[in-house]
């Protein structure tokens, strides 16, 4: 399987849709078949396919001040963490930075770092939010996106 660590908790496997499923899974075959030779020409291309299947991400509030990231399908909505252009636009109005949580595939929440209140939120609940998730978890830490680029945030709990 194509799969790779990412950062924090949080791992990456590329999938092939098929009409009725996506559980596919890509291997490394299948990459080097399509030309694809390392993962950040292998991302171009998913995100880009994303956006074209289930639309541009838009961000929605949410609760206590956080925002909701989301596209046509909530199963993909853990993927536009991927998306660095949409990430990158939104720091054009907080440059300060953003602290965004994806618990779980349909959970990408995020709020600018400046916005106490609503980080607090995010400290309150997103523990909550993995652990109830089940099989559809995908991390339990929190990530900062700055300056164009993802740090981690707080390092998900050990278990």
């Amino acid at each position: 399987m194509a799969s790779w660590s990412f950062i924090g908790d949080m791992h990456i496997r590329l999938v092939f849709d098929t009409p009725k499923t996506m559980t596919i899974n890509a291997t490394p075959q299948d990459l080097e078949r399509l030309g694809l030779s390392d993962i950040t020409a292998a991302l171009s291309v998913a995100v880009a396919n994303i956006r074209r299947v289930y639309g541009e991400p838009i961000a929605k509030p949410w609760t206590g001040g956080l925002m909701q990231v989301q596209g046509k399908s909530p199963d993909f909505d853990s993927s536009y963490f991927l998306d660095r252009a949409f990430w990158n636009g939104l720091l054009k109005e907080h440059p300060e930075g953003l602290v965004v949580g994806v618990p779980k595939r349909g959970g990408l929440l995020f709020t600018p770092l400046s916005n106490s209140k609503a980080v607090g939120t995010f400290r309150k609940g997103i523990g909550y939010l993995y652990t109830s998730s089940d099989r559809l978890r995908v991390s339990a830490a929190w990530y900062l996106f700055k300056d164009g680029q993802w740090s981690l945030f707080q390092q998900a709990p050990k278990q």
